[in-house]
């Protein structure tokens, strides 16, 4: 930040270099094209500039896309990590090859097809027609010009008729789904034998001090303890302004119409039910048992008797205490046939027998709330808090920016906090990527306080909606410790390595018994092993009772009749196993017919993803691309 460099170096050469800098800048800037500046070009593609302005917006928008997307969790480390600035450059060079690449393929973007876009764009509309006050508002509220967003509009327009052209021959096979279908759908199951480290830990002894502590002397930096560092603190909470605020009515009115989306509700329905419960596996004539219990219910319902109290008495469900009440719910929160029969139904109707996974229901649906936009006078003192949560928020952050501003760089900070109203906080000591004790969400700025020299002070910070202003205070240095000091924590390590590599050697030993033609359940007794099997699964899911391992799916899927073991055991944090093939399962015929379509659909996509990464490839290679300004990807 400017206003902090000329704080700390207030008295120094450097700011008076700073000055001199500043005074030629504006010199030159007077005095020629500000666009025939050197620093104003960042690159050429094919001849054709992109200017500085056009990259920073570019990286701007960039940047605040990001950190909308991960909020709290945004800090220094993930800008280098996704290497945003040169992000950025590479979407203007491909913007550019496109642009270049539709002009000479005769495509173009007329001004009706922007405007069609517009008008039709979801947000811009209310009940299906587009509002220009909220097309206005929303791109005020985005800070974003219309012109802005109509290039956006114009690219996205032009992009999709680049992808038109590219894929327009592009043929997908039947054998092509076929094959796509059959990997993502068929299934293998396997039996399997478990050896747990836990069970070996007794057998791990650590008599031997010296085998201990060369354990310790091998992973000492796992047991190192990080540099710490103490922070003192401003802490601006928006909530002290909340008595220089006022919302007027006015406001709240106008929120209301601009935000209707918002408040907008579903339909609703409110039913009680009666479940008579069986199992997935139970047979059909125990399922046939409790459907004619559920007959008989079903016809006292019926005959008027109350239905709260028949659900009380007969019902088998987790609300049967409450007489069966599920209160208000909306499509998407029931199973499909439960949900599909309640809103078939109008108020105090009793659905027939309903079956669901769980068994067999009776509905009835007591009352029914129509789609619609919640009342005004509903939502006011919802409005109200957001508003004057905005408010407090605005009048906090400029209480922060003020108190920055002003702040000399050589300040005690308990001192200026108390000429300011505010009491300084000094913080326990933490270590990087640790949150700051008693702040919430403050891991993602650890790592830059850090950064900071002895007493200097941070730029304002928002976090947990307050806003801080941080000062270094004092650091511990890192340092290893001495074995006594985590001699439990080693220990411990030490006999789970132990029992870990004792349970993998006898894993490998049981495995090569088998492999030599040893029975697979003779095996399991003679080592008091428990054989287990999982049902059938596929590639993508997660392996029952092991979990997800994608390594084994695919180990798994080369098994067969005559090759039933794998090589060597699957070993996770979990355990050791022993894996044996028992069955694979081919894909079912008419429910590839009823998803051949969805398929298709999918493996175009893909295909049309990967042509378009090709194709804008080979335009990278081709064109003559002159990088005039480097951009720091690290900053």
């Amino acid at each position: 930040m400017l206003l902090s460099l000329m704080r700390k170096h207030a008295k120094s050469w450097l700011i008076k270099a700073l000055i001199a800098i500043i005074a030629i800048v504006f010199v030159f800037y007077f005095g020629y094209s500000f666009t025939s500046d050197k620093a104003m070009k960042v690159a050429y593609v094919n001849g054709e500039l992109i200017n500085g302005p056009e990259y920073e917006k570019a990286y701007r928008d960039m940047l605040m896309s990001f950190q909308a997307r991960y909020k709290d969790m945004w800090n220094d480390n993930l800008l280098k990590i996704f290497n945003l600035k040169q992000r950025a450059l590479d979407s203007l060079i491909t913007q550019r090859l496109m642009s270049q690449a539709a002009t000479e393929l005769g495509l173009a973007v007329t001004e009706e097809e922007i405007q069609k876009a517009i008008m039709t764009y979801p947000a811009f509309q209310i009940n299906g027609q587009f509002d220009m006050r909220r097309y206005q508002a929303l791109l005020s509220a985005n800070h974003m010009k219309p012109e802005d967003f109509e290039a956006s509009i114009t690219s996205e327009l032009l992009d999709q008729k680049l992808k038109q052209f590219l894929f327009a021959f592009l043929n997908i096979t039947d054998q092509e789904i076929l094959e796509y279908y059959t990997f993502a759908n068929e299934k293998v199951k396997i039996g399997f034998v478990e050896f747990k480290p836990e069970d070996f830990k007794k057998s791990v002894t650590i008599e031997d001090k010296a085998k201990l502590k060369e354990y310790f002397e091998k992973n000492k930096e796992s047991y190192r303890v990080p540099e710490k560092i103490a922070v003192r603190y401003l802490e601006i909470d928006p909530k002290d302004f909340e008595g220089e605020v006022e919302v007027t009515e006015k406001e709240i009115q106008s929120y209301y119409e601009y935000n209707s989306d918002r408040y907008s509700q579903p339909k609703q329905v409110k039913a009680r039910h009666i479940l008579f419960k069986f199992n997935k596996d139970d047979s059909e004539e125990v399922k046939n048992t409790v459907k004619k219990k559920a007959e008989k219910v079903l016809e006292k319902a019926r005959k008027g008797e109350d239905f709260a109290s028949l659900a009380k008495k007969y019902s088998e469900g987790p609300t049967k205490s409450k007489g069966g009440d599920l209160g208000y719910f909306k499509t998407g929160e029931m199973e499909k046939p439960f949900e599909e029969a309640a809103f078939a139904l109008k108020k105090g109707e009793i659905s027939d027998l309903v079956q669901t996974r769980f068994g067999y229901h009776i509905i009835l649906v007591e009352d029914i709330k129509e789609a619609g936009i919640k009342p005004l006078e509903n939502v006011k003192g919802e409005i109200r808090a957001t508003l004057t949560g905005n408010l407090t928020a605005e009048l906090a952050h400029e209480k922060g920016l003020t108190l920055l501003d002003q702040m000399p760089y050589e300040v005690d900070l308990n001192a200026y906090g108390k000429q300011n109203g505010l009491s300084a906080k000094t913080s326990e000591p933490f270590s990087k990527n640790a949150p700051i004790p008693g702040i919430e969400g403050s891991e993602r700025v650890t790592a830059t306080l850090f950064g900071l020299d002895k007493d200097e002070a941070s730029s304002l910070v928002e976090l947990g909606g307050k806003f801080y202003i941080f000062q270094f205070a004092e650091s511990k240095a890192s340092y290893l410790p001495e074995l006594k000091t985590v001699k439990k924590a080693v220990e411990e390590n030490f006999i789970s390595q132990e029992a870990r590599v004792s349970a993998e050697s006898a894993a490998t030993k049981y495995l090569n018994e088998l492999k030599d033609g040893k029975s697979w359940e003779t095996m399991a007794k003679e080592h008091n092993r428990k054989i287990q099997q999982t049902n059938f699964f596929t590639r993508r899911e997660a392996i029952p009772d092991i979990g997800n391992a994608p390594a084994l799916n695919e180990m798994a899927f080369k098994l067969g009749k005559d090759n039933r073991y794998t090589q060597k055991p699957f070993v996770n944090d979990k355990a050791v196993f022993i894996i044996r093939w028992e069955g694979n399962e081919g894909i079912d015929e008419t429910k590839f017919k009823e998803e051949k379509g969805t398929y298709r659909n999918s493996l175009a996509q893909t295909k049309h993803q990967r042509i378009f990464e090709n194709w804008i490839q080979n335009l990278r290679k081709k064109a003559v691309i002159e990088i005039v300004n480097p951009v720091d990807g690290n900053s």
